[in-house]
């Protein structure tokens, strides 16, 4: 049995506890948090801008050679309505290769061939009304790199 006394001790010894929180949290903040000068904010975002003219630098560094060419595609067509796009896909290939001097045969001071991309833009372009109407010619942007890997990218239409 619990006697009254035992209650009223119980009772007493809650309430300090919900009084010690307030013991325990500072009412003040510990840490002096410093004011801050527009100079001070403005900092970070012309870090975060150097940084990107740094990104924006090394690919235009790394980048030797970029030309427009406008590739006739109308060969493609010679093709059954099933095989044009792809053929088309396969000029595109040809043709830049052609251009941009890729080599084709490893010599013995390469180890690798040379890659050639051809970006998301362009083969959507081209497979755009689907396999048997490809376009007739298209606009392309090529770069060439250090690496003699060579990007096509869709020509931006101003």
């Amino acid at each position: 049995m619990i006697n009254a006394n035992d209650e009223q001790q119980t009772i007493q010894e809650t309430e300090e506890l919900l009084e010690t929180p307030e013991d325990i949290i500072p009412t003040e903040p510990t840490i002096q948090e410093e004011t801050l000068s527009a100079e001070d904010i403005v900092e970070p975002k012309e870090t975060v801008a150097k940084t990107e003219k740094t990104k924006s630098k090394k690919k235009e560094d790394s980048i030797l050679e970029e030309r427009i060419y406008t590739i006739p595609l109308q060969r493609a067509l010679v093709r059954p309505p099933k095989r044009r796009a792809p053929r088309a896909i396969q000029l595109v290939k040809l043709f830049v290769i052609r251009h941009m001097k890729m080599p084709v045969t490893i010599t013995e001071e390469d180890d690798e061939l040379p890659q050639l991309i051809i970006t998301q833009q362009v083969n959507e372009k081209i497979w755009g009304k689907g396999i048997e109407k490809p376009p007739r010619k298209i606009r392309v942007r090529v770069t060439k790199d250090k690496n003699d890997n060579v990007t096509v990218y869709l020509a931006e239409t101003d």
